[in-house]
């Protein structure tokens, strides 16, 4: 159900990409801190590929990213980024430890794969909200009304409904 569920996540994300020019892509909006869309997807595909470049180690740390600025300024090239990132989705857990430098002190703590591809399915949702800030101030956009809501609200608007 997870993979299933990131795989939807990212399949929005490519949608959404379809309707895009690069010019609107590359655009910075007010809205978000004069950020882009595309800076918004690069960092959400960044965080997966850096979840899946240090599976086989078993250590990630996610401020290791490669920061591509074809990502974030290529709409073609930003799709298939998000093929890659699909075909490397493994659906076995592991034991991985997490590193990260804060505050000047280098910590690594244990995590495991499912649980850092959960995180990462919600970071992905949480910046799907900001891009749909940025999306809809460009008016010719169609996204579904759940981009960028967490799973669990959209359970919980369809109980109310019922």
């Amino acid at each position: 159900m997870l993979l299933k569920s990131i795989r939807h996540s990212l399949d929005e994300l490519t949608d959404l990409l379809d309707q895009l020019s690069d010019k609107d892509y590359a655009k910075s909006c007010e809205a978000l801190s004069n950020a882009t869309i595309g800076e918004h997807v690069r960092h959400i595909l960044e965080m997966f590929k850096c979840l899946e470049t240090g599976y086989d180690s078993g250590i990630l740390n996610y401020d290791n990213r490669e920061r591509n600025k074809r990502i974030q300024t290529e709409t073609e090239f930003a799709k298939q980024f998000i093929s890659e990132i699909k075909i490397g989705l493994k659906s076995e857990n592991k034991i991985i430890y997490l590193e990260q430098l804060i505050d000047g002190l280098s910590l690594r703590i244990q995590s495991n794969y499912y649980r850092e591809l959960l995180y990462n399915l919600e970071h992905c949702i949480h910046h799907q909200a900001l891009i749909k800030v940025a999306v809809l101030q460009l008016g010719d956009i169609s996204v579904n009304e759940d981009f960028g809501v967490a799973r669990s609200t959209i359970e919980y608007r369809k109980q109310c409904v019922q």
